[in-house]
């Protein structure tokens, strides 16, 4: 199938590794160009350099923080210098803080609010219209299984993921007519650095090895693994594509089968 994507340019926030890298990549592989950011620069030079490589795409790589307005501000003046304009929106964050209730003080929320919410409404607010004036536009919002079923100790992260989806389907209602999609991809357990460090994480509250934790998340998972963040990344770029112009306003588990909910 011909996704359409070849020459359309995608900024994909968060994207030297983990499924930000996944979802950058899949995007290169169906023609696309990028734009990259992520607070570790060497990192991001790295990916941008070896996905480019791989596929022949431009890749511009900005080394920003999606949590200060600012930042997004430079980001997307530097995609749309290099290329003119963005067609698609992949709006990726590292995850908040694990924790319980009580554990989280005030600045421990005012973070998660820009980091995880924020920087969404930031990035949208700084593409939309640009994508309305084109009548075309896909936007991605990266979320969590958490959206559907709540993960222990991730207070953080499954309130201000929640907040993200609920102004994905709202907006999405708002821009459909216009030629602008805006959906949600939540992961599972998919085999990336921070999955990896909160089964580390439990291992140590729980006295065993990580290891152990996986295993044990595994049999949880009727397709028995953990995925791959190239998996992940493809799902994304059906998502993104002109074959998925008339799907708006979803959230689509890339989970093997691990969330046991009917919506």
């Amino acid at each position: 199938m011909d996704l359409g994507l070849h020459g359309k340019v995608a900024l994909v926030t968060a994207s030297s590794k983990g499924l930000g890298r996944g979802v950058a990549e899949a995007l290169a592989q169906e023609g696309a160009d990028l734009i990259l950011c992520a607070r570790d620069e060497a990192a991001l030079k790295e990916t941008a350099a070896a996905i480019s490589a791989a596929t022949g795409r431009q890749v511009l790589a900005v080394k920003a923080d999606v949590s200060r307005p600012e930042e997004i501000e430079r980001l997307v003046a530097a995609g749309q210098e290099r290329f003119g304009h963005i067609d698609i929106l992949v709006a990726n964050a590292g995850g908040p803080r694990p924790g319980k209730f009580l554990e989280l003080s005030d600045a421990d929320w005012q973070a998660a609010f820009e980091l995880t919410l924020m920087s969404a409404v930031r990035l949208t607010r700084a593409v939309l219209p640009g994508m309305l004036a084109r009548r075309w536009g896909r936007i991605l919002y990266i979320t969590s299984s958490s959206v559907k079923q709540p993960i222990p100790n991730l207070l953080l992260s499954n309130s201000l993921r929640a907040a993200v989806t609920g102004m994905a389907k709202t907006l999405s209602a708002e821009v459909a007519g216009h030629g602008v999609t805006v959906n949600c991809l939540a992961p599972g357990r998919i085999d990336t650095d921070r999955v990896r460090f909160l089964d580390a994480e439990t291992a140590r509250q729980r006295g065993i090895t990580a290891e152990e934790v996986r295993r044990e998340q595994e049999a949880r998972i009727p397709a028995g693994r953990y995925g791959d963040p190239l998996e992940f990344g493809r799902a994304a770029a059906f998502l993104c594509s002109e074959a998925a112009g008339y799907i708006t306003g979803v959230t689509l588990q890339v989970d093997g089968g691990l969330i046991n909910t009917l919506w």
